[in-house]
């Protein structure tokens, strides 16, 4: 399987709503981003890693590095191989005594768990071309303030978003929807495919 590596570019709030939000991977020798719908706590799980907030008592992430910290084991990598019916499969790849062992996952608890083991990030090229997209390309400025680029990324995450929800509507057929968010995104300046 060919993969590209990826980072964590950011999170948002889900512009679909109930309580949802989006993770958006882009790959680290290319433009290219993966936009991935996880849930409040899973969220909320990887912002404190990001931020670098260190909670009183260990969460449920912090527990399990324990465990395999604890076990002699090794994270090696995770790995988002498969995207069916508008779910992403991944796996956490493990090495333990010299032996490599795959465990299935969401993608959400393996990227929880790759940012706390400090371990790469995969997505199978397969996925990103299928899910994934290119950003729209925003004219050059001679300084790149924080505050722009803190737009950008808001944008590219409500961009990345839409993309996902539009994938589902036209898997499901709801063309009319799916044309609605077409639009939005026109009107963003990202690509439609």
């Amino acid at each position: 399987m060919n993969k590209i590596e990826c980072e964590v570019l950011g999170l948002s709030t889900s512009p679909a709503g109930g309580g949802a939000f989006v993770l958006v991977l882009k790959e680290i020798d290319g433009e290219r981003k993966l936009p991935i719908i996880i849930g409040h706590f899973e969220a909320q799980s990887m912002a404190y890693v990001i931020e670098k907030y260190q909670p009183e008592r260990p969460g449920t992430y912090d527990l399990t590095k324990s465990i395999i910290d604890n076990l002699g084991a090794s994270v090696v990598e995770v790995v988002i191989h498969e995207l069916i019916n508008n779910t992403y499969y991944a796996n956490i790849v493990f090495d333990v005594s010299g032996f490599t062992n795959e465990v299935d996952s969401r993608p959400s608890d393996a990227i929880n768990i790759a940012l706390r083991c400090n371990v790469p990030i995969y997505v199978a090229e397969k996925v990103m071309d299928e899910a994934g997209f290119l950003p729209a390309k925003e004219p050059e400025k001679e300084s790149d303030s924080d505050e722009t680029s803190e737009r950008s990324t808001i944008r590219e995450t409500k961009l990345a978003a839409l993309q996902d929800k539009l994938r589902e509507l036209l898997e499901n057929e709801d063309y009319e929807q799916a044309a609605k968010i077409r639009d939005e995104i026109n009107k963003l300046g990202g690509s439609s495919n």
